[in-house]
């Protein structure tokens, strides 16, 4: 075979590999495919009671989120893929209001200038097309926070504790945070 045509068959194997590789889907070692928004989970102990957080991180992305990807008004899964979920192991309080142990799904209703945030009882719930009113442990109206000075390209949940008895929860994304207060009888 000539120089040339070895260059060419070089450069086919090549073009062959690659176009197979975008036509196929990313999989991951054990064979599920890789998420878009990936799966984190966030735990803390306030006192003695242990507290999870489930979730999925989507991306901004060069997107509107806030009325656009998230559209004010409407049920949100706080989150993306199944519906984010809290775990509290002993009875807390969210901002003052009593919530008894055990797992919720997690929703949001965003607007403008507040939010209600959502306990519901239905702890295993893909996103919020189930969701039920009816269901609901808890609801509470808390005030976002606009954050000019930082930047969450993926959603993401966080504790501040702030004594032994309390701790501050934040989602945050984008340029918003959305605090609330989680207390518990040590």
């Amino acid at each position: 075979m000539s120089r040339f045509g070895k260059r060419i068959l070089t450069l086919s194997i090549l073009a062959f590999i690659l176009l197979i590789g975008l036509l196929t889907k990313t999989i991951a070692q054990n064979g599920e495919e890789v998420r878009i928004s990936p799966k984190a989970v966030v735990e803390q102990t306030v006192g003695l009671t242990d507290i999870t957080i489930e979730y999925s991180r989507p991306g901004v992305k060069g997107r509107t989120i806030w009325g656009g990807l998230v559209p004010y008004n409407v049920v949100w899964r706080a989150g993306a893929n199944e519906a984010t979920k809290f775990t509290f192991e002993k009875e807390v309080k969210i901002n003052g209001k009593k919530l008894t142990s055990g797992s919720y799904s997690f929703f949001a209703i965003p607007t403008k200038n507040s939010w209600i945030i959502i306990f519901n009882k239905v702890a295993d719930q893909w996103g919020a097309f189930e969701y039920n009113d009816t269901e609901d442990a808890l609801r509470i109206e808390v005030e976002p926070e606009e954050n000019d000075d930082s930047w969450e390209e993926w959603l993401a949940y966080s504790f501040t504790k702030t004594s032994d008895k309390t701790a501050v929860v934040r989602l945050e994304w984008e340029r918003l945070k959305v605090p609330f207060t989680v207390e518990v009888g040590i």
